[in-house]
Order: C-alpha cells, then structure tokens, then sequence
C-alpha cells in the first residue's frame, strides 16, 4: 500500500477519534461548563448533524475542486475546528467548534474512498478503501480511550489539543505524500441526490439505519454517566471501558460482515438488531453491578457497530435495482443516515435524560431497535414479493 494511503488513514484515525472521544467526557464537560448532561450531549447531536449535511451538500458542492486541495482544506478545517473546541470559552464556542469538525468528517468520507482508490491499482481498490476505513475501528480501540483519559486527567480541553495535533500531522502527510493528479468523478450533483431520496425501497434503508444508530446512540451518549452515577466506577474508570467497548466494536465489525455474506445482509441485521435490542435490554438491569455492566458494555460493542457492513451491502444492493446510475450517491446517503439516527438518539437521549432519567435510556434505545428490526424483516419481505412477481414473469 503506497504512503499516501497512511495519510488518508492517519485523518481518519484522528476524525474518528474526535467524534466518539466527546461521550466520554460528556460528565467532565458538563461540570465544567456547569451545563446539563443533556445539554453536553447535545455535543454529540450537533456534530453528526453537522456531518449529515456535510457529506451529500458540501461534497456536491465542491465536486469540481481537485481532490488533494479539498483534502487539505478539509484537514485544515477539522484541525481549526478542535483548535476552536481547545479554546472555547464556553458551551456556545464548543457548539460551533463541533459543527465545523462535524462538516470536515462529512466531506472527507465521502470524497476518501475515490482518493483511496486512485492510489492503488484497480484491484486492490477494496483493500484500499478498507484500510482507510481501519483509521475508524483503530479509533475506538485507541484514540477514545487514550482521548477519555487525557481528557479525565489534564481537562477536557487537552484532549481537543491532541487531537488536533493529529490533525497537524495528518495535514503534513497528505501534503507531502498524496499526489496532486488524482482522477475525479464527475460530481453528483445535488438533484441526483435528492433523486435518490425520491426511491421508498431506498428511504426503508435509511430509516433501518437511522432506527438502528438511533437506539443504540440513545443509551451509548449517557454511558460515561451512567457508569459514574448508577454502576459506582470512578471517572478515571471510564477510558478503560472505552477501550473494552472499541476492542469489542473491533471483533464486532469483523463478524458482522463474514455474517452478511453468509446469511445475505436482511437476515444478518435481522440477527444483529435483535442482539442489539437484547443487549439495551439487558443493560438496564445489569448497570447496577459493576462486573455485570462490564460483560454488557462487551457484548454492546459487538453488536453495536457489526451492523455497518451489512447495511452499505444492501443499500448498495438496492441502488443497483432502483438507481444504477446512482450507486455511489446512494451509499454515501447511507454515511449521512449513520450520522442522523446518532444525533436523534443523542437528542432523544437526552430528552429521556431529562424526564425520565438516566436508566430509561437502555430500553427506550431497545424499543427504537426493534422499530429497526420490523422495518428489515418488512423490507425483507419486500424482496421476496419482488423475486416472485420477478420470477412469475
């Protein structure tokens, strides 16, 4: 794999890190900017909002420049953005810090997979694409914990330094090592996108990925609280149970997809969401007991994220039926899903929080799952009507 492609994996390592690092420190944030737990996850809304909008409008937006300034930029923002965060002086400035990191994250994941691919012969492209992608599985064994704890330990304002600081050397990398000539797509413009948005099989996805994120992310936001205030750990605890979470989200997202090319992606989110849902379901009673959360917390990370591979397989899948000239658009909508359904669970989350309190979460999050796993057996059916009407022909 040429340097260049380390680069690119670098900006997602430090991307990735960024955006799940912040549940970690939601009660060290909320505390020291003497705002509610609610109010802190907001944090976690804004930014996948902020990547929501920023993966389908501003990369149509900017299809037209070439790919290693926008990467640059792209960089430069995101390093701006939790300079920004590093010097907030209050909850307003770290709302702004937050959005401006959300939209860089949106763009570079759109527009990394064709740069990752130009640098790699035409058959290793896959490997290409999935190696970048690993900067984000690396992200939760390491850069969460290692940023929870710097976080814990120096102020939640170090970790935002760091990370930016990572962002500088990702920024040096691309600058030295990706080359200028890489190939272009011609850009999808933002019709074709809302063309896309226009298909109900292809909606029935995004609302399986919305509902699936959705209930996970309504408990995942408040889990730092949660094991301070209910389970009984010390803050300094929480970065070693991130670790325990990401090295679980690691196994997870490997067994997820050899599941989805064994079973077909319907009946490997069938199995995945409804282990997800019992997983919610069994955090609410056993949050209680520190080495019975710990056991959950494990098992979470092997369902919460396994579902990735399965949902890309099959909206790729339908866009190939309902919009082939579209695929690449399609899927890059899905990202934008993953991202809505974690803003509404952390919004919906923390109205929970609010009203209800904290241990709510869990099966609030589970119901949310299961909306998801009626939505794929649904959607499933779907596809068997199709192949018989199909085959009748």
């Amino acid at each position: 794999m040429p340097l260049a492609l380390w680069a690119l994996t670098l900006s997602a390592f430090a991307i990735g890190t960024t955006e799940f690092v912040i549940v970690g420190l939601i009660p060290t944030i909320a505390a020291s900017l003497d705002v509610s737990l609610p109010s802190a996850g907001l944090l976690v809304s804004l930014y996948a909002l902020g990547v929501a909008v920023g993966a389908p409008v501003l990369t149509a937006l900017t299809g037209r420049v070439p790919r290693k300034m926008l990467l640059l930029g792209l960089m430069a923002l995101f390093t701006i953005g939790n300079l920004v965060a590093w010097r907030a002086p209050g909850y307003e400035a770290l709302i702004i810090a937050r959005v401006l990191t959300g939209l860089a994250h949106g763009v570079f994941f759109s527009i990394g997979s064709t740069i990752a691919t130009g640098l790699v012969p035409k058959e290793k492209a896959a490997t290409a694409i999935a190696q970048m992608f690993s900067g984000l599985t690396v992200a939760l064994v390491t850069g969460v914990p290692l940023g929870t704890f710097i976080g814990q330990t120096f102020g939640w304002q170090a970790t935002f330094l760091a990370v930016s600081g990572l962002g500088v050397v990702a920024f040096v990398g691309s600058l030295l090592l990706v080359p200028a000539d890489i190939a272009r797509s011609a850009p999808a413009s933002l019709l074709s996108q809302f063309a896309v948005l226009g298909k109900p099989r292809l909606l029935l996805v995004y609302a399986m990925t919305a509902l699936g994120y959705g209930g996970s992310f309504t408990a995942f936001t408040y889990l730092a609280p949660m094991l301070e205030q209910i389970s009984g750990f010390q803050a300094s605890a929480t970065g070693v149970l991130m670790l325990i979470y990401g090295l679980s989200v690691a196994v997870g997202n490997v067994w997820g997809g050899k599941l989805a090319d064994r079973k077909g992606p319907v009946r490997a989110l069938q199995i995945i969401f409804a282990g997800l849902a019992a997983v919610l379901l069994l955090l609410a009673v056993t949050a209680a007991s520190k080495w019975l959360v710990v056991l959950t917390v494990l098992l979470w990370g092997a369902v919460a994220f396994g579902n990735v591979a399965g949902l890309q397989l099959y909206v790729v899948q339908q866009a190939e039926r309902a919009t082939p000239h579209a695929v690449d658009v399609a899927s890059g909508l899905n990202i934008a899903a993953f991202n809505v359904g974690i803003a509404f669970g952390a919004w919906a989350g923390g109205h929970i929080v609010a009203q209800l309190g904290i241990m709510a979460t869990p099966w609030i999050g589970a119901l949310i799952v299961l909306v998801a796993l009626g939505l794929t057996t649904w959607s499933g059916t779907l596809d068997r009507l199709a192949g018989t009407v199909s085959s009748a022909r």
